[in-house]
Formats: structure tokens, C-alpha cells, sequence
């Protein structure tokens, strides 16, 4: 039953239970307000660096651990594995540091289906200061075994969404909220783009998707990503190395007037990893953001001559 939810994203969200291993993990998705239902342990000493106050809600179950590591896919098991209830963003408590440092930055994550890309993304999130990470249908689980382990307890500092079709995403957005798309391709190209309405339905996004691959996708305005973009509020959409920035992307960046943010590379280099690209967009719109605000903040303390 481990191994099932651990592997089956079918299960785990029929279930709405998944598995997480190790002592940070567990014990930063306890601090969070996780849920857990049952912790699987070898030794009492692994119990004993977890909150007790938390712990007592769930069924403790001691193991050998032989057994752990069946269940576990690491080279080395910590010894310590707990099945926790999905966790609902909207129920979590996340670290008083990391709201006190939080932007109206957001990051939205278009078919990125590597797991460690994707855990490493969501790690950059978190250490950018995102107010939200949003996930469309395409990419991976973010509560994949190995999604987890690359996010290193990201997932229980910053609010993720996952399989959004873009209708929904578009609403989960704040009001005013531009849309800027980071691309790796020194050639994107440029002019002003037209201003489609975001569908308001799986079927319609289909249907949109289907003229939009007749018609041609929404052109952007391309600019480099170290030039002024970042106005509050913004979102990021990030795209997979495979399929790339998908019609959905670029149609919801041109209804907010949004801008493709171009990486460049030396000639001949071949595109960057996604979770590069988005760590490098991220922390350049937390610059820019923390620079606005540090400018506008001098300019109301500025004394009015009498």
C-alpha cells in the first residue's frame, strides 16, 4: 500500500493521501499544518525530532527497517516514513518568515514534466518570495516521490496549485496581474501581440487551442529579462524543454499585456533548463519588485517643503 501511493498519482489522488519520507520533510509538513495519518518508523530516536504535539494524531507504526527500504526508492533511507492527507493550500500555515518576505510575484508552470525540474523550480519559488506557484494540466505530480525530494520542503512554504487548465488559471490570478513568459530563444519574436479572451472551460481552451494552431499563436513583445518588467502584481510562466510555452501561455501574457523575457546565450549553446530559466526570471522580478517598492517607500518618506 506504501509503494502504491507512493508510484500511483491515480491513487493518490483518488485517496487524496501521499507519502513523504525523511525528518525535514515530515517535520516541515507538520510545522505546516499537514495532516498526517499514519508514520512508519524504524527506531523510537526518529520519532523523537518531530513535534509530539503532532505526532500524537497519527497511527504510529514501528517497522523494520528492512521493510523501509523496500518501500523507499533512496540509496540510503532515513528510516522515518509518514502518509499524510493531500495537503490544501488554503488550510496551510507557512512559515511567519517566509510570509513576512513574500511578493506579489507568482510563478506558473506550463508542462514542466521532469520531476527534479520541477522540484527544483518550486525550491526557487520559495526562495524568490512567490505568493503562488500554479501548475497547468501538463506538468508532473507535484507530490511525486522525487518531485518532493528536489523540492527540498518548498512544498510547505509556498502555495501550489496543480492541474489547472488556463481558463482556471487566469482566475487565480490577482486583479491587474501581468503575464510575462520566460524564454530562453534570443530570436523570440517581437511586435505587439493581439489580445485574445481567456477561455472559460477545459472545452473552450480545447476548442481555442484548435483555432489558435490554424491562426497562428499571439506574438510578444520580446525584451531582455534584466530590463524593467516586474510590476506588482506579476506572474512568470515558465515552459518545459520539451513542449515549450504552450497556446495557453502566450494567449493569457497578450490578454494581460505581457512580454516574453528573453535569456540570451552565447551562439551556438543550446537552450537552458527550465529550472535554471526560472530560478534566473525569479530572482531578477524579486530584484526589480524589491527595488520598486525601496524607491516608492523613499519617495513617501521624502519631507514636503512648507
Amino acid at each position: 500500500k506504501v509503494v502504491t501511493i507512493a508510484k500511483s498519482k491515480k491513487f493518490r489522488d483518488n485517496q487524496g493521501k501521499v507519502l513523504l519520507e525523511g525528518h525535514r520533510l515530515i517535520k516541515d509538513a507538520l510545522e505546516a499544518g499537514a495532516v498526517p495519518q499514519t508514520l512508519f518508523f524504524s527506531t523510537v530516536g526518529h520519532l523523537k525530532q518531530l513535534p509530539e504535539a503532532e505526532i500524537k494524531r497519527a497511527s504510529l507504526v514501528k517497522v523494520k527497517f528492512e521493510d523501509i527500504k523496500t518501500w523507499s526508492d533512496l540509496v540510503t533511507p532515513q528510516g522515518l516514513l509518514g502518509i499524510f492527507s493531500k495537503p490544501d493550500p488554503a488550510t496551510m500555515s507557512y512559515p511567519a518568515a517566509q510570509l513576512a518576505n513574500s511578493l506579489p510575484l507568482l510563478l506558473i508552470c506550463d508542462n514542466i514534466r521532469d520531476p527534479g525540474n520541477l522540484g527544483t523550480i518550486l525550491r526557487s519559488a520559495a526562495g524568490a518570495g512567490c505568493d503562488k506557484v500554479l501548475l497547468t494540466k501538463g506538468c508532473v505530480d507535484p507530490w511525486e516521490p522525487k518531485v518532493l525530494r528536489a523540492g527540498m520542503g518548498a512544498h510547505f512554504r509556498v502555495p501550489i496549485v496543480a492541474s489547472l487548465h488556463w481558463g482556471a488559471v487566469a482566475t487565480l490570478l490577482p486583479a491587474g496581474t501581468q503575464v510575462c513568459v520566460a524564454d530562453n530563444n534570443p530570436g523570440a519574436p517581437a511586435g505587439a501581440a493581439p489580445v485574445p479572451r481567456a477561455p472559460a472551460s477545459p472545452q473552450e481552451e480545447e476548442q481555442q487551442e484548435e483555432e489558435e494552431g490554424a491562426a497562428g499563436t499571439p506574438e510578444l513583445p520580446a525584451q531582455h529579462y534584466y530590463k524593467d518588467w516586474a510590476r506588482a502584481p506579476v506572474a512568470v510562466v515558465v515552459g518545459g524543454e520539451t513542449q515549450g510555452l504552450s497556446p495557453g501561455a502566450l494567449r493569457l501574457a497578450a490578454s494581460t499585456g505581457g512580454r516574453r523575457l528573453v535569456i540570451p546565450v552565447v551562439p551556438g549553446v543550446d537552450s537552458l533548463n527550465a529550472a535554471v530559466a526560472a530560478a534566473i526570471v525569479l530572482f531578477e522580478g524579486r530584484r526589480q519588485l524589491l527595488c520598486r517598492h525601496k524607491q516608492q517607500d523613499g519617495r513617501q518618506r521624502v519631507p514636503v517643503p512648507g
